[in-house]
């Protein structure tokens, strides 16, 4: 780390340091004894500017309070029948580790649905798996390989992305905001895999508009990307629709070799789970745990994501004029309006 980097971090700390207890305590909840990584992970963000990135740092501290996120973790969705219609339709997992002991998340971004829960069931959904995975799985990752592991890796399934995907953009952008916003830098590298022609034409429209940062961890990788992401991961952590070509994100293809880490009966999604349910009788002491999402408030999105989703509209608008079905997408409906 830089001379300039490292007085930027102090600097951010002594402004920490005169911040309310309330804050303080929300702060220190989320950096799990590693304040400086995570004041370095919000000034990357803001390109080490000390007041945009103590700004930010304060705005998701507050964010934190409102929502009562330290406490997210001990609010199960349930029934257990509602949580697995959520796991079907937001395909998401934990598929193993790379070699360098880094989480690997797998997203089956072409064919979730969003369809079968309330917006709220899908942002409360994908908060928890944040935190635990922030409290959680990282702890246990740097325990494991010995040494501080705060990132992960994230391999996107594009297959089966459709135009209908635009019906999920609201959703997608919201999801988006909350990570940027208040989960900022967790994700080393993004490898998209199975890349049909409508994600390669979105691709290059979106692809000027992104931010340098950003645009280094994006690799899309040919085909289900398993030979090259072989060379950072083994073979057992690959994510089930990257084992060999042509498989796809099935949502329940489940045999010998394949191992859906989207599905609830995954080993990830049980513990996880099982935790929740353990942190809410905890608090809760034998009486019934309350059933209901929790609303978590929508930050409003950067100007910048907010080009870059008009830019995907107009983009799949394109191809729909293309393929001649542009009047199918007149009126569409988004999420949550």
């Amino acid at each position: 780390m830089s001379n300039t980097h490292q007085e930027a971090i102090k600097q951010f700390l002594s402004l920490m340091g005169n911040v309310d207890e309330q804050l303080n305590d929300t702060f220190q909840n989320m950096h799990h004894g590693n304040p400086t990584e995570t004041l370095a992970r919000f000034l990357k963000a803001r390109d080490w500017d000390v007041q945009k990135a103590y700004k930010m740092l304060i705005d998701c501290l507050q964010w934190r309070i409102q929502n009562e996120i330290d406490n997210i973790l001990s609010k199960p969705i349930i029934p257990a029948d509602l949580y697995r219609a959520v796991r079907d339709s937001q395909l998401v997992g934990l598929s193993g580790y790379s070699k360098e002991g880094l989480p690997v998340i797998a997203i089956g971004v072409g064919l979730s649905t969003y369809d079968k829960a309330s917006v709220n069931y899908y942002v409360q959904s994908h908060i928890q798996m944040n935190e635990y995975r922030d409290r959680v799985i990282l702890p246990a990752a740097t325990q494991k390989y010995g040494k501080h592991i705060s990132t992960c890796l994230k391999v996107l399934d594009m297959t089966g992305l459709k135009l209908s995907a635009l019906n999920q953009i609201k959703l997608l952008t919201t999801i988006s905001t909350i990570d940027d916003l208040n989960y900022p830098e967790k994700t080393e590298t993004y490898y998209i895999v199975n890349a049909p022609y409508i994600f390669s034409a979105c691709w290059k429209a979106v692809k000027p508009l992104l931010q340098e940062r950003t645009k280094r961890k994006i690799q899309v990788l040919q085909g289900c990307g398993r030979d090259e992401l072989l060379k950072v991961m083994d073979y057992s952590s690959l994510p089930h629709f990257c084992r060999k070509e042509g498989s796809g994100s099935s949502r329940n293809r489940s045999n010998g070799t394949i191992d859906n880490c989207f599905s609830l009966d995954h080993s990830y999604h049980q513990q996880l789970y099982n935790y929740i349910r353990h942190q809410a009788n905890l608090i809760e002491s034998g009486r019934p745990i309350k059933q209901g999402s929790v609303h978590v408030e929508f930050p409003e999105p950067d100007p910048e994501d907010t080009k870059i989703a008009k830019t995907i509209e107009s983009e799949f608008q394109r191809l729909a004029d293309q393929n001649g079905i542009c009047n199918s997408l007149n009126g569409l409906k988004v999420n949550g309006d």
